[in-house]
Parts: structure tokens; C-alpha cells; sequence
């Protein structure tokens, strides 16, 4: 195996910045000798993609900030996630949804469908309530109880179906399922006869700002068994997620 470039060298010191502001924390994440992440960090300062404190300790420079603007300005979520949704389609063949939080509600920003003879009553644009279907359950668990004590004075608990939770009680006991297992169940809730299990997306500030899920015929297949598509959707959203600049905690 080839020795990094002088390139790939000051892209690692640049990366580990990110994560860790003393310079003897970048050299153990580089694994490079001092003297070489020494002069290269110097090169980052004196170009404004590293900035140093009083202290000594390093953190991301003005150059790298209006980079990382300009980027996030840019990015489109139903694009990054589109090749993300093939994949979870070829994998559950079933129909996927993005939807992105709006306030109140949340929006459908992207949809590909499974190979299946029917297709699901979503469109991408459609708004929709967040109590009683699994991307707004997902999003709704990110909230503490404050947030969504206020929401629910705002909005209420219309019923969709006889499955919707419309007590606060009811929704809080399945909002901690949620985030005791990591994903949402929707399970007639929403619409007669479809079920879905979703998952939340995090942007680079670690916001909940949408969720990924997988929609199914109650008569194809049980609640159990969307249950059992969980990893996939989890696996969907973590991808989506570090596609967003997203870094999951280390501890």
C-alpha cells in the first residue's frame, strides 16, 4: 500500500480539526509525525482554513466555514437521499418516503415505489399530521416533553383512524417506544390498511429535521413484520444522515 500524498496528508489534518481542538489529539487521529502535522497545520492557519486560540487550541477557520456554508446552502435532502431510497426499494421492495419536518406537520419530499401492482395514496408535496404516522413519530421523539406539550396544544389529536393515538397520554407511551428502539411504527394510524416503520434524520447541527420510512398493505404483511424492516429504514436514515454532515456520538 502506497504512503499518503502531501495532499492526502493535509486532508486528514484538516478532517481531524474538525473533531479535536489540541494538536497533540490531531497527531494520534492522523497517526503522522508531529513535525509533519506541525507544518501543515501551519499552512492551514496561515490560509484561513485553520484558526488557532489564545490558548493554542485549533478550530475550523473562516475559509472552512464559508466552504461549509456555501455547501450546506446547496444541498438538496430529496437528492441526497434518492440513491439511499433505491437501495432501501431494492432491498424491501416496498414503497420508501422521505419526509422533511415543516413546523407543525412534516412534508413529503421524495417517494420511490417498490415493484409492487398498487401504489400508495402519498405524493411527493402532501403535507401531513405528525401523531399518527411513523416519519412524524419519529420526529415527534426528538421533542421533550415541553416542545411537545405545546404542539399538542397547537394542533391537537385529530383522529385519521380508529388506530390514531388522540390522547396525550397515548402518544407519549408510544413516543417512548420510540426512543427506547430507535424507530417508528405506523400501524393503521394514518391511513385504513397501511402500515409503515420510520426512522429520524439528523442534519450536520444534529437537528431532527425529516425521517426515511417503508410502507406496506396491512394485508401483505403484519405489523411483526414491518417491525422486522426497522434496520433497514435505521440503516437509510443513518446514511442520509452522514450524507448531511450528520457524526453519530462516540459514546
Amino acid at each position: 500500500m502506497s504512503s499518503p500524498s502531501a495532499i492526502d496528508k493535509t486532508l486528514m489534518v484538516l478532517d481531524a480539526v474538525l473533531e479535536h481542538s489540541r494538536f497533540t489529539d490531531v497527531v494520534t487521529a492522523t497517526g503522522l509525525a508531529k513535525s509533519t502535522v506541525h507544518r501543515i497545520m501551519a499552512s492551514l492557519v496561515e490560509h484561513e482554513f485553520v484558526a488557532q486560540a489564545e490558548d493554542g487550541s485549533y478550530h475550523p477557520g473562516p475559509k472552512a466555514l464559508r466552504l461549509a456554508g456555501h455547501a450546506l446552502t446547496n444541498v438538496d435532502l430529496a437528492t441526497v437521499a434518492r440513491p439511499v431510497l433505491a437501495d432501501l426499494v431494492a432491498q424491501t421492495r416496498c414503497t420508501v418516503h422521505v419526509g422533511l419536518l415543516n413546523g407543525d406537520e412534516a412534508i413529503y419530499i421524495a417517494r420511490l415505489d417498490g415493484p409492487k401492482p398498487y401504489r400508495m395514496p402519498s405524493r411527493v408535496g402532501k403535507a401531513f399530521w405528525l401523531h399518527c404516522t411513523g416519519i412524524g413519530k419519529a420526529l415527534l421523539a426528538e421533542k421533550d416533553d415541553e416542545a411537545l406539550d405545546a404542539l399538542i396544544t397547537r394542533t391537537g389529536l385529530p383522529a385519521r383512524t380508529p388506530l390514531t393515538h388522540t390522547t396525550a397520554a397515548a402518544l407519549k407511551a408510544d413516543l417512548a417506544q420510540v426512543r427506547s428502539r430507535g424507530y417508528a411504527l405506523d400501524d393503521e394510524e394514518n391511513e385504513p390498511g397501511i402500515r409503515c416503520v420510520a426512522a429520524v434524520i439528523h442534519d450536520h447541527t444534529a437537528s431532527a429535521i425529516a425521517a426515511v420510512s417503508i410502507s406496506t398493505l396491512s394485508l401483505e404483511q403484519s405489523i411483526a413484520q414491518v417491525a422486522l424492516m426497522a434496520p433497514a429504514a435505521m440503516e437509510a436514515a443513518r446514511k442520509i444522515s452522514a450524507a448531511l454532515g450528520y457524526l453519530e456520538p462516540t459514546t
